[in-house]
């Protein structure tokens, strides 16, 4: 009978484990991760590196900035009600910006006047 529970106890221990409570194995292998990756970073001479290792430094800054960039907008997307506010904003910012710049035949040629300005400015 004592094998029978034993049995029992841990099939429910590994049901748990699998559908069940995951955060603690993420955190506990995110926590593995970073202290490799600390690890690996503290070998590391930067005085060595140069040009090459600061744009490779740059270049992945970058990569990470637009993962969490993404993390953020899938989030906002889970949302109900919010994907369809910032789509309306958005409208409501562009038709703002058409009414100020593009009513008029006069607010055009000034656009147009920036435009050619800042193109001036930018590409020579």
């Amino acid at each position: 009978m004592s094998d029978v529970t034993t049995e029992t106890s841990e099939v429910n221990t590994t049901e748990a484990n699998e559908g069940g409570d995951t955060s603690f194995d993420f955190q506990k292998r995110y926590g593995d991760v970073l202290g490799k990756v600390n690890d690996t970073l503290d070998k590391v001479d930067w005085s060595q590196l140069g040009k090459f290792g600061k744009a490779a430094g740059i270049l992945l800054a970058v990569i990470i900035a637009q993962i969490l960039i993404k993390g953020v907008l899938d989030t906002i997307n889970l949302l109900p009600i919010v994907p369809g506010l910032l789509e309306l904003l958005g409208l409501v910012v562009v038709g703002n910006w058409a009414w100020n710049n593009l009513t008029t035949s006069e607010k055009r040629s000034e656009l147009m006047g920036k435009m050619d300005h800042l193109k001036k400015e930018y590409l020579g």
